[in-house]
């Protein structure tokens, strides 16, 4: 008889690597943007309105599940002065 953590276990491994890295990468991002606003002491409410977004999409920016585009991240670098991701 399987334990549910064996279970879980044998499910968490059938997931590809690919995924697992886009899930750290996601959440890694939406880290620095919360560190980069922390920083600044902005709330959500304040760093949404000072990009021009709603407070909901700021939100959704920091639950690690957003698809951000270049442009964004471009955006976000360029507001706090600061990259949001490096590439090499």
């Amino acid at each position: 008889m399987k334990t549910a953590f064996e279970e879980y276990n044998r499910i968490v491994a059938s997931i590809p690597d690919s995924i697992h890295r886009e899930v750290d990468m996601e959440v890694a991002v939406s880290n620095r943007i919360y560190k980069l606003m922390r920083e600044k002491g902005l709330s959500k409410a304040e760093f949404a309105r000072s990009v021009g977004k709603r407070p909901c999409e700021v939100t959704k920016w920091l639950s690690g599940q957003h698809n951000f585009t270049l442009s964004t991240l471009t955006m976000l670098s360029s507001f706090f002065g600061k990259p949001i991701i490096t590439v090499e």
